[in-house]
């Protein structure tokens, strides 16, 4: 054995190192690509069904088949802040009033997920037990406006005044890789009720 092929297996030995590092980092980037791509798409999944949920049931505020069970529509928010908001419709059309409150949990309550910033967005249906959607809402943020287009400040005495509500909410990843969560955001630009203007 000679001079020449050792020189030969240190090479060998060091290109098969070589290939074997490169083969563990491409093995690590495509399962880093994957869960990222993965968790995009759940993130953009639970951003879509939050924005038709609230979508679906602010545009609803006021509305009742039967309209004599809600003649003034201004009274149809009982009340608003700018993380929660409660008021009545008739969600089932079945001309029976029912109250609906949004309302954004506590950082504390999410302890199982490893996002430090989700919270839970609650939706509670005539006073029931509340349930909440754990989809990584980290904000939920609500802005009101007046017939003129004029900012409603806080606190919101008067709640017949809102004329139309501009909606933020921005949900991340419940986990992520290597602790960079992927985020979304969606704002509903001045949504309106067309039941809240008196009839």
């Amino acid at each position: 054995m000679g001079f020449s092929t050792i020189i030969d297996i240190l090479g060998s030995m060091i290109i098969g190192g070589i290939l074997m590092l490169t083969v563990w980092r491409l093995s690590d980037a495509t399962t880093e690509k994957t869960y990222n791509n993965s968790g995009e798409l759940a993130l953009q999944q639970n951003m879509a069904t939050l924005a038709q949920m609230i979508e679906y049931d602010f545009r609803k505020i006021g509305y009742s088949a039967d309209w004599n069970k809600l003649p003034d529509p201004t009274r149809a928010i009982l009340s608003a802040d700018t993380s929660s908001i409660q008021f009545l419709t008739d969600v089932d059309s079945d001309g029976n009033l029912d109250s609906i409150s949004y309302y954004l949990g506590s950082a504390s309550e999410l302890t199982e997920t490893e996002n430090p910033r989700d919270r839970m967005l609650y939706r509670v249906l005539n006073h029931e037990t509340p349930g909440g959607s754990n989809l990584g809402v980290t904000q939920f943020y609500m802005v009101y406006y007046d017939a003129l287009g004029d900012t409603i400040p806080m606190p919101i005495i008067n709640t017949g005044e809102i004329s139309s509500i501009e909606i933020n909410l921005t949900v991340e990843n419940v986990a992520a890789y290597d602790t960079l969560y992927s985020s979304a955001y969606w704002r509903q630009i001045r949504l309106v009720a067309r039941n809240l203007k008196n009839r």
